[in-house]
């Protein structure tokens, strides 16, 4: 039997720059504006395809059952597209990317899922048609699928392409996980910011709208927050938990990563504007 064909790619995170929520639709949904920034830093995927039909998912313990993990659904939705039944794949992952930080790694796994058996299986799916399959699994699985840096509107699905500035992030992840549905309920979240353009986010006119609400709730992040804040404007990225900070070199970021205080996990990173994932579809 042929030795069926593999891949290996890095499945990033993301930062969002900013996040501002500008309304609220009728379905629930909340309208918002957001940059996403992809990272060289992420979860090391790896896809075997295999003729047998069946998905099989290798990943160290996140309290997800197999069938609810966004890795087995995209492999599944993307075989019950196509007529290919017997199109199976087994899925090894590398977990870094930390659960409930705000980075994206379920999201960015589904994505880069979708990416890698839509190449290994051959079925040739625009990455439209991906992105469409992808908004079905997250919000943010889109942009992973698009795989660049991009403005985003709507509900975050609405996405520009975008060239970002070469920079480098100190990301510290506090000891506690932030819910998103949570924050999303509050009913002290503005809801009503005037959307902005690209050109006053380059300007430096933008916040994130969650980051009152989480640091009342979440004394973890307050804290992180006020830390960080003595070396550069410390964000929150998505709903968090973590938090950000930009250097201009990755020397400046390590710097303070060293005087990181002992509860916090730290990661320096550099921003893309090119998901590191397309490299393995060439």
């Amino acid at each position: 039997m042929p030795e069926q064909p593999t891949l290996t790619a890095l499945s990033p995170a993301k930062l969002n720059l900013f996040l501002h929520i500008t309304g609220r639709r009728p379905d629930g949904y909340h309208t918002l504006q957001t940059v996403f920034q992809l990272l060289d830093w992420g979860d090391q995927m790896r896809f075997r395809a295999n003729t047998s039909g069946k998905i099989s998912l290798s990943i160290r313990d996140l309290g997800i059952s197999e069938e609810e993990n966004l890795i087995t659904r995209a492999a599944h939705m993307l075989r019950n597209a196509t007529a290919e039944k017997n199109c199976g794949a087994d899925i090894e992952v590398d977990k870094i990317i930390p659960a409930g930080g705000g980075l994206g790694g379920g999201s960015s796994n589904a994505a880069t899922t979708l990416l890698a058996l839509n190449h290994l299986w051959n079925l040739k799916l625009s990455n439209e048609a991906l992105q469409e399959m992808g908004a079905k699994l997250g919000a943010d699985v889109p942009v992973f699928v698009a795989a660049s840096s991009a403005w985003a509107e709507g509900i975050g699905d609405k996405l520009t392409p975008i060239e970002l500035p070469a920079s480098h992030y100190l990301i510290i992840k506090p000891d506690c996980d932030v819910s998103t549905a949570k924050i999303f309920s509050c009913e002290q979240l503005t809801r009503s910011t005037s959307p902005i353009t690209l050109a006053a986010f380059f300007r430096g006119y933008s916040r994130n709208d969650c980051q009152p609400i989480v640091r009342d709730l979440y004394p973890e992040v307050d804290n992180a927050l006020n830390w960080l804040d003595n070396f550069g404007e410390a964000r929150l990225t998505g709903t968090g938990a973590c938090v950000f900070a930009s250097f201009d070199t990755r020397t400046e970021a390590e710097t303070v990563k060293r005087q990181l205080p002992g509860q916090w996990t730290g990661f320096v990173v550099g921003g893309v504007n090119e998901s590191p994932s397309l490299s393995a579809l060439v």
